[in-house]
C-alpha cells in the first residue's frame, strides 16, 4: 500500500531523516514512536508532500507519489493533526465539508455523510453549527477526525492525534478509535512519542532515533526480541505494563479462544492480559466492568498471572 525507500531529508546541516526504508500493508496501522527530534512528523509530512524528500521515493499502491499534483495527492488521504487543525472561522459543518466541496459533492451527500460519521463518533448534531472554540478539546478532535474521514481516504495519517488532550480524555478517546469501524479497514501511519499509545493503537512500531530506524516489529517483538540495546532500553521503564496490554487472553490460555469469532482476524477484536485484570479487580471490588470479559467466573488474577509468567518463559 505505502512503501518508502532510501528517504532522507536535511534542514541546512542538520539531517532530520537519514535513508530510511520501510513498508505498509493494507489495513495496517504503523506507528512511528520516537523521543522529538527523531525524524518521526519528518517523514509523515513527506508521505503526503508537506514536505519533499531530498532524496529517495514514496510509492502509493505502487506509484510514484511525485506523478501527482499534491493537492490531488492529499484530496485522497486523511491528515489529522494535534491540534484538531480547525478552521476558527469556519463552522463545524463547514470545517468537516471542505474536501467534499473541493471534490463537487452536492449538499445532500455532505449532509448524509457527516450525520453519519457525527453519529459513529459520539457528536451531538447540535454542534454544526458551532465554531470550535466553543468545542471541548475532545470534541474538537472527532471533529478533526470527521473532516480527515469524509471522503472516506483508503489511507489516514495522524500526527499526535491526542497529543493536545488531557490524559483521561486522551485514554478515553483512544478507546473509542480502536474501536471504530470507520477505522477498521485503513491503512494508518500514526507519529506519537507516547509509548503506551503507540502499543495500544499499533500493528506495528517504528522505533526512531536521529533519522534512523532502529526497529520495526509488531509490539510484541520489540518488548520479547529487542533488535538491539536501544530498544530495550527505550522500552524499560515501562516494560511491565506493556507487556500486559500486549498479550492477549487467549494467547496464555487457549481454551478461551472459543468465545472468540472465527471470522475476526484483527487483535482489536481480543482482550489483553491487562484488561482482563482491569476486570478481574473490578469485579473484586464489585464496581461496573470496563468491557464485556470473554473469560468465565472461574478466572483469577493469580492464575491470569501464572500463565503469564509460563508464557514469558517460553
Amino acid at each position: 500500500m505505502i512503501k518508502a525507500e532510501n528517504l532522507v531529508k536535511k534542514f541546512g546541516s542538520s539531517t532530520a531523516v537519514n535513508s530510511i526504508t520501510f513498508e505498509v500493508k493494507e489495513g495496517e496501522n504503523l506507528v512511528l514512536l520516537g523521543t522529538s527530534g527523531c525524524g518521526k512528523t519528518t517523514t509523515l509530512r513527506m508521505i503526503n508532500r508537506l514536505i519533499e524528500p531530498d532524496s529517495g521515493t514514496i510509492f502509493l499502491n505502487g506509484t510514484d507519489i511525485r506523478s501527482q499534483q499534491p493537492e490531488v495527492l492529499r484530496r485522497g488521504i486523511g491528515y489529522v493533526l494535534q491540534n484538531h487543525g480547525l478552521f476558527p472561522h469556519y463552522t463545524v459543518a463547514e470545517n468537516i465539508a471542505i474536501v467534499p466541496r473541493l471534490l463537487k459533492w452536492d449538499n445532500e451527500a455532505i449532509r448524509k455523510r457527516a450525520d453519519e460519521l457525527f453519529q459513529k463518533l459520539n457528536l451531538d448534531p447540535s454542534l454544526k453549527d458551532k465554531f470550535p472554540a466553543a468545542l471541548s478539546g475532545g470534541q474538537q478532535q472527532r471533529v478533526g477526525l470527521a473532516r480527515s474521514l469524509m471522503v472516506n481516504p483508503p489511507v489516514l495519517l495522524m500526527d499526535e492525534p491526542f497529543g493536545a488532550l488531557d490524559n483521561l480524555t486522551r485514554i478515553s478517546i483512544r478507546r473509542e478509535f480502536r474501536l471504530l469501524d470507520e477505522l477498521v479497514k485503513k491503512t494508518i501511519i500514526m507519529v506519537t512519542h507516547d509509548v503506551q499509545e503507540a502499543f495500544e493503537m499499533g500493528d506495528r512500531i517504528c522505533l526512531m532515533d536521529k533519522g534512523e530506524i532502529r526497529q520495526i516489529g509488531t509490539p510484541e517483538e520489540l518488548l520479547f526480541h529487542p533488535a538491539n540495546e536501544f530498544i530495550a532500553d527505550f522500552l524499560n521503564e515501562q516494560r511491565l505494563q506493556l507487556e500486559l496490554k500486549s498479550v492477549f487472553l487467549t494467547e496464555i490460555l487457549p481454551e478461551y479462544s472459543a468465545d472468540r469469532n472465527d471470522n475476526d482476524h484483527s487483535d482489536r477484536g481480543t482482550v489483553s492480559v491487562w484488561d482482563q485484570m482491569e476486570i478481574l479487580l473490578q469485579r473484586k471490588n464489585n464496581t461496573p466492568r470496563l468491557q464485556d470479559s470473554i473469560a468465565d467466573e472461574g478466572l483469577t488474577i493469580e492464575r491470569l498471572m501464572s500463565a503469564f509468567s509460563t508464557y514469558k518463559k517460553r
